[in-house]
């Protein structure tokens, strides 16, 4: 997601509401089981704002969800920076990758769910989720031929085809993080590893 550049002399009175907005919608969705549960006049009250303040920032509920998913990404970015660091071992990084966003996921268990509401219900929050998504298969489908072409990895199916396979393993386990019942945190992250490394390279382990 793209970074909103700030005037030096500070948030605008605009800024400000936006934000408001979001804060008292981060709030709700600790208090409520779904998106669809929040009344926008109610949240706008508590923004401190007008319903239709609300409706010039957000064209729904669903479209401020997905403003909010910028908290989601922004925090998972370093567990994307390890994962294809080929400079440290391959276990290592991707079971630190993995237990980070499995972290990740549980503190904001809340915004997680919204997300996953909003994005079976609104076709623009699909689209988002699609683009960040496809964006980082390319970066770890680099990372897989990068290890394959210096021997690290054997050859194997087509690299972008695997890396959007093991993401969406990451997806549905990110999901049962706050989404049912689900393994120890730990022993979560070795499972998921495990899939990782033997479906790159081929071993539960490499150094």
């Amino acid at each position: 997601m793209s970074v909103r550049i700030r005037d030096p002399q500070g948030p605008t009175k605009g800024d400000e509401r936006r934000t408001a907005l979001l804060a008292a919608l981060d709030d709700l969705l600790r208090e409520v089981d779904s998106v669809e549960a929040i009344n926008v006049a109610d949240l706008s009250r508590r923004a401190g704002v007008t319903r239709s303040a609300f409706y010039f920032y957000f064209e729904n509920k669903a479209a401020a969800v997905g403003a909010l998913m910028e908290v989601i990404y922004n925090e998972a970015a370093e567990a994307g920076a390890w994962l294809t660091d080929v400079s440290r071992d391959p276990t290592e990084r991707i079971s630190q990758s993995i237990s980070y966003l499995f972290t990740v996921t549980e503190r904001h268990g809340h915004l997680y769910r919204a997300v996953l509401e909003a994005r079976a219900t609104n076709a623009s929050i699909r689209e988002m989720w699609e683009a960040d998504r496809a964006s980082f298969e390319v970066y770890v489908a680099d990372m897989i031929d990068a290890e394959r072409a210096v021997g690290r990895a054997p050859d194997g199916v087509d690299a972008r085809a695997l890396a959007a396979v093991l993401l969406d393993v990451n997806d549905r386990n990110m999901e049962r993080r706050v989404v049912g019942s689900c393994p120890d945190h730990d022993l979560h992250v070795a499972v998921v590893t495990s899939i990782w490394v033997r479906s790159i390279y081929g071993t539960q382990s490499h150094s």
